[in-house]
Parts: structure tokens; sequence; C-alpha cells
């Protein structure tokens, strides 16, 4: 009998190894969602690091085909997935080529496109094809800077147009930037079912304990400070001073993980930090009706690493002008704020990152389309500032005060009635 040939799609490239961590990447979408689904994996051969961290992330409910990459068969790698044991042969299907398979909620590339720019395209379209309603496509392309054409530059088109969400994996050989695309919108309901994403832009320092890329960033200028202060004044201590500065700064991009509640009806805090105001109010610019509105300060030595504060959908993200006075007196009600509005299952609820006296720059990682999960990191603030969280006045009860402590993605500030 003669077997059908694997399928490649256009505008893809074996040769560029995917590794672990760009490999998890690749499939967080995947890994995220609680609920049972279908995953489609196409372009994988048995040594595949995608395909091993896909079947890693899979749930007793789920369903994972697979599509080989030429010029491995379906039935080296049928053999390969029947090794892993009976669990894993249950979920996963061996399919000769895509044309054998079926739609699902996040299909993977399991290659890395690097073709011309009309050949990712087409490469694109091919599997848009097996996207259900609100599915996820996940594919990486090599991160070149610069590049005006070729895949790079229409992966970062189409990320423009559909993407909800990009990664940037520098621990890949080479580094790869992985793009999530969606095609048709989800629903603000599809979020309450995910589990916060992982990022890439957290480097793991122990178990509990991560540094957000700022950090590892601004470390590296202070120590590259130290060493050219060294070159050109060898005779003095000058350089100790950016030497020492640079493990404070990293300490203050720690990212730590968090324990965030089961609780549907919970509402955790944005930030850790003192809670500085909780009050009832108008804003138009959110809508019709009364807001509850939690206000926390975080100080130098807090961390600045902001989380959502329920699952939802990204639907608006825009920044207000203002001033930057210090984030503790009632005047920083005028800064510069980042506002993200999410449409929840109980209403729009809106965070804002204010600047401080010190804090000028904001980070918001969300794009708009985008689905977070309750406590999922969504952006940082540097230096200290202050969080809000909006709230449909007539559907939340606050549950912190003035001068309370909370902790950013684990502490209830309010409850769902």
């Amino acid at each position: 009998m003669t077997q059908s040939p694997a399928v490649r799609p256009t505008g893809r490239s074996g040769p560029v190894r995917i590794g672990e961590r760009a490999a998890r990447t690749l499939v967080a979408e995947l890994a995220r969602i609680n609920d049972a689904k279908a995953a489609l994996l196409v372009g994988a051969s048995p040594d595949s690091a995608v395909l091993a961290a896909a079947i890693e992330a899979l749930l007793p409910g789920d369903r994972l085909t697979v599509v080989p990459v030429e010029p491995f068969g379906a039935a080296a790698l049928r053999e390969h997935v029947t090794a892993q044991g009976r669990w894993v042969a249950d979920r996963v299907r061996v399919v000769d080529t895509l044309a054998d398979a079926e739609t699902a909620g996040v299909v993977i590339a399991g290659e890395v496109f690097a073709g011309t720019a009309e050949e990712t395209r087409s490469g694109v379209e091919g599997l848009t094809k097996y996207l259900s309603a609100g599915a996820v496509l996940s594919v990486a392309t090599i991160a070149t800077p610069g590049r005006t054409d070729g895949a790079a530059a229409e992966l970062a088109r189409q990320d423009a147009l559909y993407g909800v969400g990009a990664d940037l994996v520098l621990r890949n050989s080479p580094p790869v930037r992985v793009y999530r695309l969606r095609f048709t919108p989800a629903t603000p309901a599809m979020a309450d079912n995910l589990a916060p994403a992982y990022r890439p832009s957290s480097v793991p320092v122990t178990r509990g304990m991560h540094i957000d890329s700022n950090g590892v960033a601004a470390a590296g200028i202070a120590l590259g400070l130290a060493a050219l202060a060294r070159v050109a004044r060898p005779s003095s201590k000058l350089w100790l001073l950016p030497a020492l500065a640079a493990g404070p700064v990293a300490a203050f991009f720690r990212d730590p993980e968090r324990d965030v509640p089961e609780d549907p009806t919970a509402v955790v805090a944005s930030a850790d930090g003192q809670v500085l105001s909780v009050q009832r109010l108008h804003d138009e610019r959110f809508g019709d009706g009364e807001w509850l509105r939690v206000a926390v300060f975080l100080s130098v030595l807090d961390v600045h690493v902001n989380r959502a504060p329920v699952a939802g959908k990204v639907v608006d993200y825009f920044v207000a002008d203002g001033g930057f006075v210090n984030a503790m007196k009632p005047d920083a009600e005028h800064n510069v704020a980042a506002y993200t509005v999410l449409d929840t299952a109980h209403g729009t609820v809106v965070v804002a990152q204010r600047t401080g006296l010190i804090a000028r720059r904001i980070v918001q990682r969300a794009p708009i389309g985008a689905l977070l999960a309750k406590g999922e990191r969504f952006g940082l603030i540097r230096f200290g500032s202050r969080t809000d969280v909006y709230l449909p006045a007539e559907a939340a009860d606050p549950l912190v005060g003035p001068g309370d402590k909370v902790v950013g993605g684990s502490t209830v500030i309010a409850r769902w009635r």
C-alpha cells in the first residue's frame, strides 16, 4: 500500500530548531485552556520539542491531532506516540496529511515560518481553515530585527490585524518570535476557562520567583556601564556604583508566582501595595452607571507586575495624558494613565495603570482581542505608581478598605454578587 505523503504548508522551514522554551511558548494557548478541547499540531517529528510540549499540556478530556513533517511519515510518528503509553495513545491521533485533520480550538504550527512573505501568507491561510470559532493559531518565525520582507514582516502584519499576543524567545537558537492569531472573535465567557498564560518575558530565578525581562535588560545596562567605567578609569572606584545597582534594579522587576483563588465570585488585586481608597463614582469614559473603584499605591519596594483582577476579553486600551504627581496624593488622579477595558460575564471592568512621581513608563502586553485569565500578568509600571480597578458598583461588594495591604493576583478585593 502506498502511504499518502506528509504535508508541509508553504512558507515553513525545517532546519530552524525549536527548543524546549520556544516549544512551551508555542503550546501556551493549549496549556491554559482548562476545558476539554481539540488541538491540531501541524508539522511534527518523533523528536519534536513542540510535540513533547503539546502532549505534556494535554488534560484527560483533550484530543490532539498531529500531522507529520517531511521526511517523517505517519507510521513512524504513530509508533512514537504508541510508545508513550496508553494514556497518550488514547488522546493523540496521527493523520497522514493535513487534509485528514478536523477543525480545532487551538492550531499549532510545529515548524518555524521562514519563507517569503507570499509563502508565509499562503501557509497561514492554509491553517486558518482548521480553526473553529474563536480559536487561536500559534506560529513562530525567526526574530530578525529590521526586516521589511519575508516571513517576519508578513507575520508582523498578520499580528497587527489578528494578533492576541506575541512573545520573543531569546533562549532559542536562533531566537524566534511566537505569534498567537485569532481570526474570528472570542466570547468573554471563554476567558473563564483559562489559566494564566505562560510568559517567556519572565526569566525564572527559582521555582517561585521570576525576573521580568525589563529587569534583566536594566541590570544588563547597569553592568555594562560598570564595565565601561572600569575600562575608562581603571584607578577609580566609580564602576562600583552601577555594579552595585544592578542587583536592586533587577529585584525591582521581580515577578513571583501567585496562587490565584479559584472562587468564580472573587475579584483579585491587580497589583501589590496599599489600598489608598475605595469609593463609588461616575466615569462616562467607561459607560453609564456607577463604578466601584479600588485604588492601590505601589511603593518602590512592591512588586510592580500588574495582573488581571478578573477573567475577561480586552475590548479597549487607551492612554490618558496628565502629570507625574506623587501617586499617594489625590492629584495623582490626573497623572498619565493607561486604561485596559475588559468585557466580562459581570459587565465592564477597567484597570488603570497610573504613573507616579518616579514612574514614567507603563508596559501593557495585552492587545485588544486578547483573553485574560483571572490573575494573569498583563503588564507592569516602572517604579512607584498606582493601580486602580473599576467594577460595576451594582454587581460587586468591596472586601478591602484604605490602609489594607494587598497582594496582586491573590488578595480578594471584592466579590461579585
